[in-house]
């Protein structure tokens, strides 16, 4: 599956932003769609995870309460909707998948066979 990230920019302190991650050449239903950000100087993380079929997710503690994933079938698309965004949001927003991931191990980036390219989010305070 060959994954495309979208939606990054630049957003005030409180904004929000709708990240994509469209998939080509396979069905990212059979997928657990991680998101991850890497902000300058620092270690990739996981920021939210929906498991193959949709049937789980998972969030990050600092991104709890106000990003929300969620996926359209017929689109292809997984989306990560941020809200209330800060300035630590900053960072290069990647999405990742994972083949029948069930999500146990959704915070290793090793857990994910395919990545799409970054898109890069700022807000600014």
């Amino acid at each position: 599956v060959q994954l495309q990230a979208s939606g990054g920019g630049l957003v005030h302190l409180g904004g929000s932003l709708r990240l994509s991650c469209a998939a080509s050449r396979g069905t990212l239903e059979y997928y657990a769609i991680g998101w991850f950000r890497q902000a300058p100087g620092k270690e990739r993380e996981a920021v939210s995870c929906s498991t193959a079929l949709g049937e789980r997710t998972f969030y990050a503690d600092s991104v709890k309460g106000r990003f929300t994933i969620s996926r359209d079938n017929a689109k292809n698309t997984v989306y990560l909707q941020m809200s209330s965004l800060k300035p630590e949001d900053t960072a290069v927003y990647y999405c990742a998948a994972d083949l029948w991931g069930d999500g146990t191990k959704w915070t290793i980036n090793g857990e994910y066979d395919f990545w799409g390219q970054g898109t890069l989010v700022t807000v600014s305070s």
